[in-house]
C-alpha cells in the first residue's frame, strides 16, 4: 500500500514547523495529499479544577483555547501554502480528555500519522494522548518526528527492531512503502529464544518475507548489553548510521508502560531520529 494519505496533529505552535516540514516533505517525494488538523486544547480537567467554578470561567478557557486554534491554522496554512503540494487543514477545540476522539476520527482514514516526539522537558501533556489515540484509536501507523533534526524525505538505512511480536510484524507491512526504497535493511533481533521453531535461525522467515518484496535485508544478533531494549536498539541506529527506525508499539498496555516504563516509551523518550510505530 501506498501513502496518499498524510496527516499531523498539531498543539503546540513551538512544534508546528518542524512536524509540518517533515510532512511536506514527505508529501513531496509520495506525491501524497496532507492534512494538518489544528487543535486548540482546554487543558483544565473539568472533573477537579471546575468543581465550583462559574461559567464566564468555562468560556474562558475555550475562549482561548479557540484563539489557539486559529493561531495553529493560520501557521499551518502559511507553511502549506508554499509548498506546492495538495494540502488541507481543519482548526478545532477539544478538551483534553476528549482529545483522542477527535485524533482517532481523522487517523482512520489516513495513511500515515506524522506527530512529533511526545515527550521532553517543553511538550505538553496532550501529545502522549494524541499519539495513543492515532495508534489504537485510529488504528494508523504513526512517524514520530524528533524534536531536533532536518526532516528525511526518502530513509536510505532503516532499522526494525523485531522481537517476533505481531505489533513489530504489523508495523513492517505498514512501513513496507519505506522499506522497499531503502539502500540498506537491518532486522535487529536482541537475545533471540533459545527455544522454539527459530531458534537456529532468528529473523530468517522475515528476511524471506521481506527479500521477496525486494527488500535488501540483512539480519543482525545482538545480546542486551545495555539496561533496556531501546537503549540497544538507538545505539545500533547510530552505529550503522540508520535515518529510520521501525518497531511495533505497546507489546504491554500503555498503563504498564505509563507506570513501569517499556520499549516503546523508553524510545519515544529518547530516540533522536524518526521512528515509525504501529500496533
Amino acid at each position: 500500500m501506498a501513502f496518499r494519505s498524510l496527516l499531523s496533529v498539531v498543539t503546540d505552535a513551538s512544534l508546528t514547523e518542524p512536524t509540518l516540514r517533515q510532512g511536506i516533505a514527505l508529501a513531496q517525494v509520495l506525491d501524497a495529499h496532507y492534512d494538518a488538523l489544528c487543535l486548540g486544547v482546554d487543558r483544565s480537567q473539568t472533573g477537579y479544577y471546575y468543581a465550583g467554578a462559574n461559567a464566564m470561567i468555562l468560556q474562558e478557557t475555550l475562549s482561548r483555547a479557540q484563539k489557539e486554534s486559529e493561531k495553529l491554522e493560520a501557521q499551518a496554512t502559511a507553511l502549506l501554502g508554499a509548498s506546492g503540494i495538495r494540502w488541507g487543514t481543519e482548526a478545532g477545540v477539544a478538551q483534553i480528555a476528549d482529545l483522542g476522539r477527535h485524533v482517532a476520527a481523522r487517523a482512520r482514514f489516513s495513511d500515515l500519522v506524522i506527530l512529533p516526539q511526545p515527550y521532553g522537558e517543553k511538550t505538553g501533556a496532550e501529545l502522549e494522548p494524541t499519539m495513543e489515540a492515532a495508534l489504537f484509536e485510529g488504528q494508523a501507523p504513526v512517524l514520530m518526528i524528533p524534536t531536533e533534526g532536518d526532516p528525511i524525505r526518502t530513509p536510505k538505512k532503516i532499522s526494525i527492531g523485531w522481537n517476533e511480536s505481531s505489533e513489530a510484524l504489523v508495523a513492517i507491512r505498514a512501513a513496507m512503502p519505506f522499506l522497499v526504497k531503502a539502500d540498506s535493511v537491518h532486522v535487529v533481533v536482541i537475545d533471540p529464544p533459545t527455544h522454539g521453531p527459530n531458534r537456529s535461525d532468528p529473523g530468517g522467515m522475515l528476511s524471506q518475507y521481506l527479500a521477496r518484496h525486494g527488500v535488501r535485508v540483512e539480519i543482525d544478533v545482538l545480546s542486551k548489553t545495555l539496561p533496556r531494549v531501546s537503549d540497544v536498539l538507538i545505539r545500533h541506529a547510530k552505529d550503522t548510521e540508520c535515518d529510520m527506525l521501525v518497531m511495533g508499539a505497546y507489546g504491554h498496555s500503555r498503563f504498564r508502560e505509563a507506570i513501569l516504563g517499556g520499549a516503546t516509551r523508553n524510545m519515544l523518550e529518547q530516540a533522536d531520529i524518526p521512528v515509525f510505530l504501529a500496533h
